[in-house]
């Protein structure tokens, strides 16, 4: 498919118009035009396509930017060329696509994962730190989860939103599962109040600290919840 047929097909495949405030919104927002699900399934009939990609990325229209992510070749692209995608970011789900669509995927992510952490620009911060959630959970060797936590503690009350997020996805992982530094995780988690009255939908766990470490641990085993 061509770039102006992938435009259309979009357009055929979008719902209702999103009122602007919705568009602006920040943390956890996904209700776009278009469907996930469709998005998805436009991704794999059009399969890998580095050029075609670039020209949906460049669009900024944020469909053609998700479905950007899909249709690119991770391990293809230099550090140089992460850093401008991470920089042209627009809108959370979209940082979201990317972290776990390219980002992730990449082979040398962990070279830029303390460096984007430091990003004056909030959504370089974001996948940073979304980076580093992936470390607490997948690969915690080498971290210190004392100097995370320092970190969390100093910056996370007025860090924007979009980064809070990821601050708060890191601090949470790490009272899940590291019972001795649980306790100081959740008396975080209440200091700095983050989330406390996001809404949440039926059967989802709210992203406040406290209530999501506490329920992801109950799950985990009845008799260790806090």
């Amino acid at each position: 498919m061509t770039y102006q047929e992938v435009m259309a097909k979009l357009a055929e495949l979008s719902g209702p118009e999103v009122p602007e405030n919705k568009l602006r919104s920040g943390a956890g927002y996904s209700q776009f035009r278009v469907k996930m699900g469709d998005l998805r399934a436009l991704a794999k009939s059009i399969k890998v396509n580095p050029p075609l990609a670039s020209e949906l990325w460049q669009s900024k229209n944020p469909e053609a930017m998700m479905l950007a992510t899909l249709l690119m070749r991770p391990k293809d692209l230099s550090l140089e060329e992460l850093a401008s995608l991470a920089a042209s970011v627009p809108l959370p789900v979209v940082a979201d696509w990317l972290s776990t669509n390219v980002i992730k995927l990449h082979p040398r992510k962990e070279e830029l994962r303390e460096s984007w952490m430091n990003s004056p620009d909030e959504f370089t911060a974001r996948l940073g730190w979304s980076l580093t959630a992936e470390r607490i959970i997948k690969q915690p060797e080498g971290l210190n989860l004392v100097t995370i936590m320092d970190r969390i503690e100093a910056e996370m009350p007025t860090a924007p939103v979009n980064v809070q997020w990821n601050m708060n996805y890191s601090l949470a992982e790490i009272g899940i599962r590291n019972p001795e530094l649980r306790p100081r995780a959740l008396a975080m988690g209440e200091k700095i109040g983050a989330f406390r009255d996001y809404p949440t939908s039926k059967g989802c766990v709210s992203p406040f600290a406290p209530i999501w470490i506490n329920e992801m641990v109950k799950r985990q085993s009845p008799n260790t919840a806090e």
